[in-house]
């Protein structure tokens, strides 16, 4: 079995090959070549996680300035 996060690194890795693949030039165009930031987000409805707490995650990807965790939300 694979948890959660390993499932989402190993998206993360084959989506960015992939795209990488289809267009060479893309490589060139991002910060350091990465598709993706380090780090993610996972949670379950379990968890208490809905709409709104998704939301504000991706809209604070990318602040500079202050570590934004979690509990922030």
């Amino acid at each position: 079995k694979y948890s959660l996060s390993q499932l989402f690194r190993v998206i993360k890795s084959v989506t960015a090959i992939q795209l990488f693949k289809k267009h060479p030039d893309l490589k060139e165009e991002l910060w350091g070549g990465e598709f993706w930031s380090d780090g993610g987000f996972v949670g379950t409805v379990g968890d208490g996680i809905n709409a709104e707490i998704i939301r504000t995650y991706i809209k604070n990807q990318g602040r500079k300035g202050e570590q934004l965790r979690l509990d922030n939300f």
